[in-house]
């Protein structure tokens, strides 16, 4: 965590302690002082009964997956996996430190913090743990680990890590082989938002050995907005699209826009929709969207 315990959590820590002393001392006297039973659990750590409150969708789903879900307090707006996260209308970008500290919470879990969240929650004693977007498998597997410790669930979230890396390891090994060079263009929103491979889940794709269009454009972003000029001059081999549910995209809604029907991804019927959020994220489900490409790819070769 990003510091030590604060106050009221020490406070909340104490009282519970102080609890469990006068329960053991009194079933001590009534069971003749030798009853094991009597002994508190020490698996049970004093991070795990922190109170959570999660503001990235993606590290609340692998709270849920460490088995953290029971300390989850409140999530933010769009934590909408796992079905029982304690959604709330709580928002990841425009924080309300009044509207959190209501949950009374022990930890703040925190993706990119750009509006300065975590000072601000130190400054009423409230700890945070803070963790933007990986760049790489192995920072994203790291993540799982170093949550899991701050939550007390080390061991289940470096067998998550390792589980989720031999998953992945395996789809990849046996993924078709496109011939050298085959492209792709990955859709993010109906404005035509991409990212290029410098990104996490660019660099997902990149395992593939897939060319990205969106390396061609060689601007100052590595989330450019192309045109449909572009991607038709492109010409991409695959489409991916990472807008069903935001934005209604198909490969029928792909066709039938102005000139795209021209391009060997629709000529072809290699037009391939993601869902929106696995594609974003790089929790536990980070599996599904490296077997949904693989997926993807055999139906390319079987063409």
């Amino acid at each position: 965590m990003k510091q030590a315990l604060s106050m009221r959590s020490f406070g909340r820590t104490r009282r519970s302690v102080i609890g469990l002393v006068l329960t053991g001392a009194t079933l001590m006297a009534a069971c003749g002082g030798d009853d094991a039973s009597s002994t508190p659990d020490p698996t049970v750590t004093e991070q795990e009964e922190l109170r959570i409150v999660s503001l990235s969708p993606t590290h609340t789903e692998i709270l849920y997956a460490i088995g953290a879900g029971d300390q989850v307090v409140a999530v933010d707006s769009m934590s909408n996996f796992p079905a029982e996260a304690a959604i709330t209308d709580l928002s990841a970008y425009e924080p309300n430190v009044e509207a959190i500290s209501e949950f009374d919470p022990d930890l703040v879990v925190i993706g990119d913090d750009f509006t300065g969240l975590a000072d601000q929650l130190s400054a009423i004693g409230v700890e945070s743990w803070v963790n933007s977007a990986p760049v790489s498998l192995d920072e994203a597997y790291a993540q799982i680990v170093d949550l899991g410790s701050a939550v007390g669930r080390s061991e289940a979230a470096s067998e998550l890590a390792n589980s989720m890396k031999a998953d992945i390891e395996e789809i990849i090994a046996g993924a078709a082989q496109l011939p050298e060079g085959t492209s792709y263009f990955l859709e993010l929103d109906d404005t035509l938002y991409s990212v290029t491979s410098n990104t996490f889940v660019g660099s997902i794709f990149d395992m593939f050995g897939l060319r990205n269009i969106a390396d061609a454009t060689e601007g100052d972003t590595d989330y450019p907005q192309l045109s449909a000029e572009f991607i038709v001059s492109q010409d991409p081999t695959l489409i991916f699209l990472a807008d069903t549910k935001c934005c209604g995209a198909s490969a029928e809604t792909v066709a039938a826009r102005p000139g795209w029907d021209v391009l060997s991804a629709v000529i072809n019927g290699q037009v391939f929709g993601l869902d929106d959020d696995i594609a974003s994220r790089w929790g536990p489900r980070l599996v599904d969207l490296v077997a949904a490409i693989a997926d993807a790819l055999k139906v390319a070769v079987s063409e």
